[in-house]
């Protein structure tokens, strides 16, 4: 595993003036990625999915908090809850076979929609992914998932049907 990349975290102020976080996922956050999970609605877990998961295997929370910062990449969100750091919202990237485009994904935890985390989280990712020299940034979005298109699309992805699967909408940005 590459070193921890500490130059990427930035505290940020959003809006409503609740002070927040934005850093690499690191592998302590094991507990933390999994709270986070247990915590969303069954409809956000739906949405980031696109199916229902129920609960995190310890193989998916390793892979999701166990990465090399290149090739795959995860941000948190991380804020202050109840007087304890609590994440609050993750995207995260993952590089296509092709070593040219990756794959996202960004889930906020359903009490922080609409803070504008995600759209700070993505910024991040965007970044990232640029800084590793990829050319394209895609994700799919399932096709009644308004709010998320409405949000890719504002980021500047072209939003089109998935030739594969009818339910899907596939995002796609040139970076």
């Amino acid at each position: 595993m590459a070193e921890y990349p500490l130059h990427l975290a930035r505290r940020r102020t959003l809006a409503d003036g609740r002070s927040v976080t934005i850093r690499p996922i690191r592998a302590e956050d094991e507990m933390p990625t999994r709270d986070f999970f247990d915590h969303l609605s069954e409809e956000s877990r739906q949405m980031r999915f696109m199916k229902f998961v129920k609960a995190l295997s310890d193989k998916m929370v390793h892979f999701f908090t166990h990465i090399d910062y290149q090739k795959h990449m995860a941000f948190v969100c991380e804020a202050e809850v109840e007087g304890r750091p609590t994440l609050v919202g993750e995207a995260r990237y993952v590089a296509n076979p092709d070593g040219r485009s990756c794959e996202f994904g960004v889930v906020i935890a359903d009490d922080w929609h609409g803070s504008g985390i995600a759209g700070l989280l993505m910024e991040a990712l965007i970044r990232a992914a640029r800084a590793q020299r990829f050319d394209t940034m895609e994700g799919l979005v399932l096709r009644d998932n308004h709010d998320m298109l409405k949000f890719v699309r504002a980021l500047g992805f072209e939003a089109s049907a998935d030739p594969v699967e009818s339910t899907l909408m596939r995002a796609v940005k040139k970076l």
